[in-house]
C-alpha cells in the first residue's frame, strides 16, 4: 500500500520501504522515566515509509493520515506549527545532521494503521521509522541504541513532548512472539517469549487523552518530589526505582498522601514487572494475568490516571471467558486498554467487550487483535 502511495505521488518507485510498529505495554505502566522496568511489546500495526534519494537537501514529505505534503531543508531544519505531524520527522533529521552524519535530500511518504491519541506508540513508530529509513537509504549503519536514543531526544527536545524511552526501544527492538524486558536505567534487555496460544487484545475506548499530557507532567513533578523528600531522611535514593517496598513504608512519615500513593504505585509496579518476567519465562500465564490485574487497580486508586472508561472496559473484560488480565495500558486519561486473552477465545471476547462498554456508556470500542512484532531495527 506504501509503495503504491508514493508512485501516486512522486510517479517513481520507492528505493526504501521501512516498517515501525506501534507498542502495548503489557506491565510497568509510569515506571519508565523513573528509571524503572517495563515490559511491552511491539504489536502488528505499523506506520510504514517508502522513499528514495533525492539529489539535492531538499526533504519532500507525504503524510498518507493527513492527506499532506510539507518540505524542509536540510540546511535549515525548523519545528512547523502548522503541519506539527511532520515535526516527528524533522527532528529526527536534525540531530542525525547536528551529529554529523550528513544526509541526502529524499522524497517520502509515511502512514499507516497505528492509532494516534490512542497509547499505542503513533509519535514513536515516525520517530523510529524516519531513523530506520535514513539508515537503511544511506547505509548508516548506525547503532540502534543510538538510534534509539536519538528518536526519544528528537520527542522531548524538538517536539517538545517529555517521554522515557520504553517506547521508542520497543518500536524499534520488539521482536515477534516476543515481549521485551527493559530496565530503563541501564538499558538492558531482554526477550521474554509469549509461551501459549495467546492474543494481545487491544481496546480503544475512542476518548482522547485530553489530560495525559498535562497530567503526564503532573506526575513526572511529583514523583521527583517524592524523591527529594525520601533523600532528605537520609536513605540513598536517586530515583523511585531505588526503593523496596519496605522502604518506601519505613519513609511514609516524610511524604504527604498524594506523594506517598505516587511514589507506592511506582514501586509495587517495578516489582510486578520483575515477577512478571519470571513467571512468563516459566509459562504461567494465570499469574501474569493476576500482575495486570494488581496493576490497573494501582494505577487507578494509587497512580490515579485511569478514567470512567478506562475502568469499564477492564472491569467488562475481567468478566468474560478466557482473558487472563487486563489493565490501562499508556498515559491513561482515555486510550487503551491491554488485555492478554487465550487464542480461542478471543473473537469471542472482543465482542463481548464491544457490546459491554457500549451498553455501559452508550459508547463504541475498537478493538484489535494483536500479536507481538518485528521492531523496525531489529536484526
Amino acid at each position: 500500500m506504501i509503495e503504491q502511495r508514493f508512485r501516486a505521488v512522486y510517479g517513481t518507485t520507492p528505493a526504501v520501504v521501512v516498517r515501525a510498529p506501534g507498542r502495548v505495554n503489557l506491565i510497568g505502566e509510569h515506571t519508565d522515566y523513573n528509571d524503572g522496568f517495563v515490559l511491552p511489546a511491539a504489536i502488528d500495526r505499523s506506520i510504514d515509509f517508502a522513499g528514495r534519494q533525492r539529489n539535492d537537501r531538499r526533504v519532500r514529505l507525504h503524510s498518507v493520515d493527513f492527506n499532506g505534503s510539507v518540505e524542509f531543508s536540510l540546511d535549515d531544519i525548523q519545528k512547523d506549527d502548522k503541519n506539527s505531524w511532520s515535526n516527528y520527522i524533522r527532528g529526527v533529521s536534525k540531530y542525525l545532521e547536528e551529529d554529523g552524519h550528513q544526509l541526502t535530500g529524499a522524497d517520502i511518504v509515511f502512514g499507516g494503521n497505528v492509532p494516534r491519541e490512542a497509547g499505542l506508540s503513533s509519535s514513536a513508530a515516525v520517530e523510529v521509522g524516519t531513523a530506520a529509513f535514513w539508515n537503511n537509504l544511506l547505509g548508516l549503519n548506525l547503532d540502534p541504541i543510538y538510534l534509539i536514543t536519538l528518536s526519544r531526544k528528537a520527542e522531548n527536545q524538538f517536539v517538545g513532548v517529555p517521554c522515557g524511552i520504553m517506547d521508542q526501544f520497543i518500536c524499534a527492538l520488539g521482536r515477534e512472539n516476543d515481549a521485551l524486558f527493559l530496565d530503563c536505567r541501564g538499558l538492558s534487555y531482554r526477550h521474554v517469549p509469549l509461551r501459549g496460544n495467546v492474543k494481545i487484545v487491544v481496546c480503544n475506548s475512542g476518548v482522547k487523552r485530553a489530560l495525559a499530557q498535562s497530567e503526564y507532567e503532573v506526575r513526572l513533578k511529583q514523583c521527583r518530589e517524592a524523591v527529594a523528600q525520601i533523600a532528605s531522611t537520609g536513605l540513598a535514593v536517586r530515583s523511585l526505582r531505588d526503593l523496596t517496598p519496605e522502604d518506601l513504608e519505613g519513609v511514609r512519615s516524610a511524604l504527604s498522601e498524594i506523594l506517598l500513593r505516587r511514589a507506592r504505585h511506582v514501586v509495587t509496579e517495578n516489582y510486578r514487572v520483575l515477577e512478571a518476567v519470571t513467571v512468563l519465562e516459566a509459562g504461567n500465564l494465570e499469574r501474569f494475568g493476576e500482575l495486570m490485574n494488581d496493576s490497573h487497580v494501582s494505577l487507578r486508586d494509587d497512580y490515579e490516571v485511569s478514567s470512567k472508561e478506562l475502568d469499564v472496559l477492564v472491569e467488562v473484560a475481567w468478566k468474560q471467558p478466557g482473558v487472563l488480565g487486563a489493565r490501562m495500558t499508556g498515559a491513561g486519561f482515555g486510550g487503551c486498554t491491554v488485555n492478554l486473552v487465550r487464542q480461542e477465545a478471543a473473537e469471542d471476547f472482543a465482542e463481548a467487550v464491544r457490546r459491554g462498554y457500549h451498553h455501559a456508556l452508550g459508547l463504541k470500542a475498537e478493538i484489535y487483535i494483536c500479536k507481538a512484532s518485528r521492531g523496525a531495527l531489529s536484526i
